[in-house]
């Protein structure tokens, strides 16, 4: 009854994209992972007010098989995908094995944001988080998985040089995920991903404890039309965004909002999106009307088999579209940092914080 095919197998013709993108929600220790028929999704919470998700879809791979598991009996009920918890820090570290000479990736993975700055710089400088600049092909890594109770293991190889890593897998704990309305939204607009950084960045300097989002309907008086203000230690600070705007390309790209609305939130639970922010091109913000505020950050990564290497650039490149989504739990009117984390993360999911005006 013994098989010697694994429940999981897949080939990465380059580790870069997909440490790129698991290091988006590596603000946590351990990651939830999900095998499907479609590709693996990577979830990372904090307590019950932020939760993250990245879906490494199969088109990312050079290859890709999942044999899905077997019912004892065929009366037995399908069973569903694996799921299970891995070490997050160990499995970035282990696809950072054989980027450390690239200047992008040579700081730490997890703790510090000075790599920020120097995205920000290859920004400007019309470069991009995924161009090869220095070697064609970071690392070819391979990832199988046999099944509930076995490692993932990790297969990476460059240059005749080989390094395998086998990450012990543990019982996922199901826990429920935030719940948002998609069918009930007060706030739905596509920015800019990197207005968005920088409006992070420049509201950190208060070191404030809790943001507040105000949006307000283009049919109203008020301008601007979203803002993003935080009181902390050293003053406070806002940043406002507007629909009206002579320039071809507008900061917001779309933006609906039915009426005036306020709401808070932790501000070091949006800052540990920064990572998110600087690698996309767009990011999508909504907010239900229980005051669920969601990120699905736009993120442009090379497809599996297309041309790399060797010429530099993009030319010739297929690229596919990944998404990485944030979604954070309001604060109640008067709750600070301080309460939320001496209350284990706030299962009231704090929902007074949110103001319909108007």
């Amino acid at each position: 009854m013994a098989s010697n095919v694994p429940m999981f197998s897949a080939v990465s013709s380059s580790a870069r994209q997909l440490l790129l993108l698991l290091r988006c929600i590596g603000f946590t220790k351990k990651a939830l992972v999900r095998i499907s028929a479609d590709g693996l999704r990577f979830s990372t919470e904090e307590g019950s007010t932020m939760e993250s998700f990245v879906f490494l879809e199969k088109a990312l791979f050079t290859s890709y098989n999942y044999n899905p598991p077997t019912p004892l009996s065929s009366q037995d009920d399908p069973l569903g995908p694996p799921t299970f918890e891995i070490n997050l820090i160990s499995l970035l570290e282990t696809l950072n094995i054989f980027s450390l000479s690239d200047p992008n990736m040579a700081k730490r993975m997890i703790g510090g944001h000075d790599d920020f700055a120097t995205h920000r710089l290859n920004r400007h400088a019309g470069t991009n988080a995924f161009s090869d600049r220095s070697m064609g092909l970071i690392g070819v890594c391979t990832f199988n998985y046999d099944g509930p109770g076995t490692p993932l293991s990790i297969h990476m190889s460059e240059a005749g040089v080989a390094t395998t890593c086998d990450l012990t897998t543990y019982e996922a704990d199901h826990a429920e995920e935030i719940p948002f309305g998609r069918n009930d939204l007060c706030l739905k607009t596509i920015m800019r991903a990197s207005s968005l950084l920088d409006a992070i960045t420049e509201l950190s300097f208060m070191t404030p404890a809790s943001v507040a989002i105000h949006a307000s309907p283009t049919s109203s008086r008020v301008n601007p039309n979203l803002s993003f203000s935080a009181t902390g230690a050293l003053g406070s600070a806002t940043v406002d965004f507007t629909t009206t705007t002579s320039s071809d390309m507008p900061i917001l790209e779309t933006f609906n909002c039915a009426t005036r609305i306020t709401a808070n939130y932790r501000f070091s639970a949006l800052k540990a999106a920064q990572r998110a922010m600087a690698a996309a091109t767009k990011v999508s913000v909504r907010m239900d009307r229980q005051g669920v505020l969601s990120l699905q950050f736009l993120i442009e990564v090379d497809a599996a088999g297309s041309a790399s290497g060797g010429g530099g650039g993009n030319g010739g490149q297929a690229l596919l579209v990944a998404f990485v989504d944030f979604r954070y739990v309001p604060l109640v009117e008067g709750e600070g940092e301080g309460d939320m984390d001496r209350e284990g993360g706030g299962t009231d999911m704090g929902f007074l914080s949110l103001f319909l005006i108007g």
